[in-house]
């Protein structure tokens, strides 16, 4: 298979789609990758490693779209790169579009087979591939929030741990998931007050056993959820339902009555965001105040630790990628259940139940695909 890998043109994205590494794994089982020039160079993965790896390098994305039958990139098409893909392409990426009906209208009229990083699942309905994100987006919710709570950044000007005679900071986690998870362990590390709110008891209980009486846990009932933000100094929202919207777990009406120069950051703005105040921003433009309070809610968090984040992802995408090039999608799928629900669009239609749900189209699953 010819398998393409063009520069990420997302605002501030420095991620790419495989490293010279896996280049090598792909070209060692016989495929031919093409490298746009320079699509690893803003994080130190030169044309002369892909070289070295066995790619083949092209000077443009028109020409790795135009020749590829398989296109691994990080995020969603761009519109510019809309055009350039074909009917029967396979596009291997993260997708996100259930809060997104232009990119998914878009996607149908390509007829491309679109595989999504982020609804790929693993035993025990564990995604995979869009854990190792959730790592670092977790961690980096922590880092980013304590930076805009500083006066400077329009917070209320707190240092997150405090100092000795000086309260630390309120930080409210909104899920315990992979996302939550990990932005307790850095909130924690900081020194700041850490309450984290979730669902499910036993999350909750996995989390009270590592780390004691230093955090909070409550069950994310509507009371408990609108009292803490309420308290908060700093909001993580992570809640996640797997291909579909984010619930929106805070209201226009309760961030009106959140502290001024407090700092909301909505790890979830991905699927929609889980804030009815949330709207994408970018790292050019990372921020907006709602009634005084700070939004963070950048869809590519992880771009701007670029190096980190692409060896960590092509960890978990890789395996998946080396499947799709040896049998072909649909074997592919076929053959792996977990893989085959990563099945977003193929063919003109629609192919995940939570994706239709969300979007009010119908859902063709992928044994009732045409060949």
């Amino acid at each position: 298979m010819r398998i393409g890998v063009p520069t990420e043109i997302k605002n501030h994205e420095y991620r790419v789609g495989l490293t010279p590494a896996s280049v090598r794994e792909l070209c060692a089982h016989g495929h031919t990758v093409l490298a746009q020039s320079g699509a690893g160079a803003a994080i130190g993965l030169g044309d002369a490693d892909y070289r070295a790896a066995g790619a083949t390098l092209l000077p443009d994305a028109a020409g790795v779209f135009a020749q590829a039958d398989m296109v691994v990139k990080v995020k969603e098409p761009q519109p510019a790169e809309l055009p350039l893909l074909r009917p029967g392409q396979i596009l291997y990426t993260y997708l996100h579009l259930a809060p997104d009906p232009a990119l998914t209208a878009a996607l149908l009229k390509t007829g491309a087979i679109c595989i999504a990083y982020e609804t790929i699942t693993g035993p025990g309905g564990t995604l995979p591939l869009l854990a190792p994100m959730s790592e670092v987006a977790g961690r980096m919710a922590v880092q980013v929030g304590a930076h805009h709570l500083e006066k400077s950044q329009g917070g209320m000007g707190l240092l997150l741990g405090g100092v000795p005679g000086v309260a630390a900071a309120h930080v409210v986690i909104l899920g315990a998931g992979t996302v939550g998870a990990n932005a307790v362990q850095i909130a924690v590390g900081l020194g700041a007050r850490v309450t984290v709110l979730n669902r499910s008891v036993d999350r909750l209980r996995a989390l009270d056993q590592r780390y004691g009486n230093r955090i909070h846990t409550l069950l994310a009932s509507a009371h408990a959820i609108e009292a803490a933000v309420l308290d908060a100094d700093l909001v993580i929202g992570s809640a996640l339902v797997a291909g579909a919207s984010a619930p929106k777990l805070v209201s226009r009406a309760q961030v009106s009555r959140m502290k001024k120069g407090a700092v909301l950051v909505d790890v979830a703005i991905d699927q929609g965001g889980c804030f009815e105040t949330s709207r994408p921003t970018t790292h050019a433009e990372p921020t907006y105040l709602v009634d005084g309070v700070v939004h963070y809610c950048v869809a590519n968090m992880p771009g701007n630790v670029a190096r980190t984040s692409t060896f960590a992802l092509n960890h978990a995408t890789l395996p998946h990628a080396l499947a799709l090039a040896d049998r072909g999608w649909r074997q592919a799928l076929r053959d792996d259940p977990h893989l085959g629900r990563g099945l977003n669009v193929a063919r003109g239609h629609v192919t995940h139940p939570a994706v239709a749900q969300a979007l009010g189209l119908p859902c063709v699953p992928l044994e009732q695909l045409a060949d």
